[in-house]
């Protein structure tokens, strides 16, 4: 056990701090809170696993939302050189200062508005998001994450599993869509971990899914991605239309889309990520 992990075992347990604070869940703010130590303990080892790492040390993490701070534990257990946390909820605020008071000045604390924040201006060293993310932000926040992929070593991120779902959806798969592609594009994604309702408090309607993100080997400059989610949202904004509908202000498109053997009769969920690649390189 390191230095870190017996300060925050002195902390109370999750739900008398829970208690303590009267931390009842904000709908307006998407939380859905896990006290369970051993699914946000598992959260931090799988991620950890896949990434072939032994703990976080010499990288800065950044958590989104971190609640009553039960993935925060598991992850400052895993020994970080800093994590800063960015929360909206002053009454979490308070928790985290607890949480500051037994581990140091390792954790930083922002209380603001994390699609508001510039996360790219955090420090350089290998940086880490885990988040638990609050629903009603989860996309927005992941979308502008992929424009600055190669400032990140990895995102291990949590959403409805709807949105999970569609994130990995294939070509071809009802679920496939602008998500789909930007974050494909962007990233090698995985599966981590699926949780039923019952893990968090309150519990939700549907399931949650842990994915983990690594930026793909040759991500795409921001600019080029830019033409691609303009090109998506063309597209699958009118997803049951052909092509040649959808896409009839583009200039030449037969000619555009036989040079990347795509069908002008086909619909968005047939044209690949990287077939959307090369057609936006030709706009």
């Amino acid at each position: 056990m390191n230095n870190l992990t017996a300060a925050l075992e002195k902390l109370p347990s999750l739900r008398l701090t829970v208690e303590a604070h009267g931390l009842m869940a904000k709908k307006a703010l998407g939380q859905n809170f896990l006290l369970d130590r051993n699914i946000t303990d598992k959260i931090i080892r799988t991620t950890l696993q896949r990434q072939e790492l032994k703990d976080f040390s010499g990288s800065n993490l950044i958590e989104i939302g971190p609640g009553p701070g039960g993935l925060t534990r598991s992850a400052l257990s895993a020994n970080p050189d800093s994590m800063t946390v960015i929360e909206m909820d002053e009454r979490c605020i308070a928790i985290m200062e607890e949480i500051r008071e037994k581990t140091g000045n390792r954790l930083h604390i922002i209380n603001g508005d994390a699609l508001k924040t510039d996360f790219a201006a955090f420090p350089e060293k290998p940086k880490h998001i885990i988040s638990n993310l609050p629903y009603n932000i989860s996309v927005p926040l992941l979308t502008g994450w992929l424009y600055q992929i190669t400032e990140y070593q990895s995102l291990t991120l949590m959403f409805q599993k709807e949105v999970a779902d569609r994130i990995l959806a294939p070509t071809g798969c009802k679920d496939y869509g602008r998500i789909s592609i930007l974050a494909q594009l962007q990233c090698k994604i995985e599966r981590l971990l699926d949780l039923s309702p019952d893990c968090f408090v309150p519990a939700p309607k549907i399931w949650s899914s842990v994915l983990l993100f690594r930026p793909a080997e040759n991500p795409l400059p921001p600019q080029q991605l830019k033409k691609i989610e303009h090109l998506t949202a063309m597209t699958f904004g009118q997803r049951r239309k052909m092509i040649r509908q959808s896409l009839k202000s583009v200039p030449e498109l037969e000619e555009k889309c036989t040079k990347i053997g795509v069908e002008t009769s086909w619909r968005p969920e047939q044209i690949t990520p990287e077939q959307f690649q090369k057609l936006a390189n030709l706009l």
